[in-house]
Order: C-alpha cells, then structure tokens, then sequence
C-alpha cells in the first residue's frame, strides 16, 4: 500500500505516519513546517522508518499535482491545513488559501492522477457554526443541551461562521461533491477535540495539550494562574490519537460504506470534558491546585460540541477505546518527557 499524507508533520499526520511504517507501508509526506513543532515531529518521524518527504504547500497547485502524480498513492490522509479560528480572523486570506483552495488542489490533482485513491479529509465541527440556535442549561460545571443529549450528528445544519468555519466548510463540502459528481472515494470526518503524543499545543490550538503543559508548568512551581477563555463551562469530546489512528484505519477498510460521508468523530458523550472539568482532573494528576484566570470568551466558540458518533459505529465499525482520564493522564506523561528533552538541551 501507498499513503500520501498532506501535513504528515503535524500532530494527527506524525502519529498516522508513525502507525503506517510500523505496519510497512509505503509513505510520502507533503508538509510546509509552518506548525510549532512539526521540524521536532519530522525529526522523529525519521527515527520510526524511511518515509519521502516533500517540503511544499498545499496551497500550490503545481506541488500538489507533481506529488500525487509521482507517488500515485492509494490512500491520501489530507490533513494540511491552518487549524485556529483567531488565526483565520487575523489573516483570512492565507485561511483561504491553505483549508479551501488546498483542498482543492488536492481533490483534482486525485481527479487527474490517481482517480481510485482513497481520500480521507480532516474537517471541523466548527462547520455548525456556534450552534446558538439550541437551548443550554448552565450546571455547576458544564453547559448541557437538552436536545442533544447523546450529542450532535451529521443531520445539525451547517453554518459557516469565522473565516475559518468558510474555509474548512467549504473544503468538506468539495470533498463531499466530487465524491458525487466525480466518483472519488472521498470521506470527511468533522473531529470534536484530538489530543495526545506529538502534540505541540498553542493557547490557539489544542487546548488538551496547552492545558497539560500549562498544569506542568504550575506543578513544578510557576504559580502563574492558567488563563482560560470565557466562563470554563464550554464542552468538548476527548479523543486520543490512538482512536484516532484507528479511525482512519477504518475509512481505508470501509471505503465501500464510507464512500462519499461525513462523519461527526470525537470521544463521545462518554469522553466528554468542561474546561473547569479537566483542571479538576488535571489537578488530581498532579497533585498541585491550579489557579486559573478568566479572560474573555472566544469569538464564535459553541459553548457545547460533543460528537453523536453512532454514523462511525455503524459504517466503520469503529468505537473510541482510550478513556478520558487515561488518555491525559499519558498526555501529562509525554508533556513532561518533552519538558525535560527541552531543559536538557538548554
């Protein structure tokens, strides 16, 4: 098997890349290196087996046509992409051009090139907008929607809001259609919150991962308060990058049913966390309290997402396994691993 991975460097793509040399696949990487952290991921990617890698953009037609023309893959993992919402309203330019006009790119270069490939395109629940239209209850905790109780499936109506919201939108709905006019076999999963090893989080993104690395900080005797955005009552479903890497194992092995879908992935309501929720658990882990801040709400941020996973239970056959308490409990491990690599080579 040949897999082209599209931002095989960052966070999602090191650990699908590190997963297919394990299992010897072929693999070709398509990374611009624009991410924090992703000259660390390809460093070590390179320590896990031979992989290409092609340094370029997706947002370059030219690059992306060349590469899978050469490669012709039978599966492309396009995970390339500009991933926060405050980065989209300060430059919504680029945020066109990486999420939508990448997309693009990628979906014709496969329409000209490679036309059996599978194609597995990672979107965002951030397509539903900020799903004001609902009713919440506010508990001690959390936010709760009542008409949602199991979370929210592919049927929610989209809403484009945020530069980011349109570009990201605008790229799944492509990959959907030349599934439909083109017969690619094209799948789009809209993931809630990832997390986990390789994560090189910002106060931007991948607030699992910054909130880790900010309860170490705190725990080895920063007592800077931790700063959070609006309330802390917002909910979001964990799921680990080992749930991950078995999900799109699964788009690959259920194409047949897949083809041509979009599916609402993350934790489910099982795994699902306030921010107030993880300090709580945070807090245990470390065995340290941990003072937090409150700053302003972020803007266009749903107050409550959790995936309804059962599309992806019934066509992919696929459930998450890691816990939530688990799974950070490994993330705060490899947080401090990396903490002490970096004082290492200060």
């Amino acid at each position: 098997m040949k897999l082209l991975v599209t931002g095989g460097c960052g966070f999602l793509g090191s650990n699908l890349v590190a997963d297919a040399l394990r299992r010897g696949v072929e693999v070709t990487v398509l990374d611009n290196l624009s991410r924090v952290g992703a000259d660390r991921n390809r460093a070590w990617l390179g320590e896990q087996g031979h992989f290409d890698f092609v340094f370029g953009d997706v947002a370059n037609p030219d690059t992306v046509s060349a590469i899978v023309e050469k490669s012709r893959p039978d599966a492309i993992y396009h995970l390339a992409g500009q991933v926060a919402m405050t980065t989209s309203i300060n430059d919504p330019r680029a945020d066109f051009e990486t999420n939508a006009l990448g997309t693009f790119n990628v979906l014709e270069a496969v329409r000209c090139h490679a036309p059996e490939a599978v194609v597995v395109y990672s979107s965002t629940n951030k397509v539903y907008g900020d799903l004001e239209q609902y009713r919440y209850e506010e508990g001690a905790t959390r936010w709760t929607c009542p008409e949602h109780p199991e979370g929210f499936d592919e049927a929610t109506p989209l809403t484009f809001a945020s530069p980011y919201g349109c570009s990201k939108g605008s790229a799944d709905q492509y990959a959907l259609d030349y599934a439909r006019v083109f017969g690619l076999r094209t799948v789009v999963f809209r993931h809630s919150s990832m997390y986990g090893g390789r994560q090189f989080a910002t106060f931007d993104q991948g607030w699992i991962g910054w909130f880790c690395a900010e309860a170490a900080r705190v725990a080895g005797g920063d007592g800077a308060p931790i700063t959070i955005a609006g309330d802390g009552k917002q909910v979001r479903d964990v799921l680990h990058a080992d749930d991950m890497v078995a999900l799109y194992s699964a788009a690959v092995e259920h194409i047949a049913e897949a083809r041509g879908h979009a599916f609402n992935v993350g934790g489910g309501m099982a795994n699902s966390l306030s921010l107030l929720e993880l300090f709580t658990l945070l807090e245990s882990i470390v065995g340290a309290p941990l003072p937090i801040r409150h700053g302003p709400a972020r803007e266009s941020d749903q107050r409550v997402f959790v995936a309804d996973i059962a599309k992806a239970r019934r066509l992919l056959r696929w459930v998450p396994r890691v816990g939530a308490r688990d799974g950070i409990e490994r993330m705060m491990q490899w947080t401090r691993e990396v903490a002490q690599i970096g004082r290492a080579h200060v």
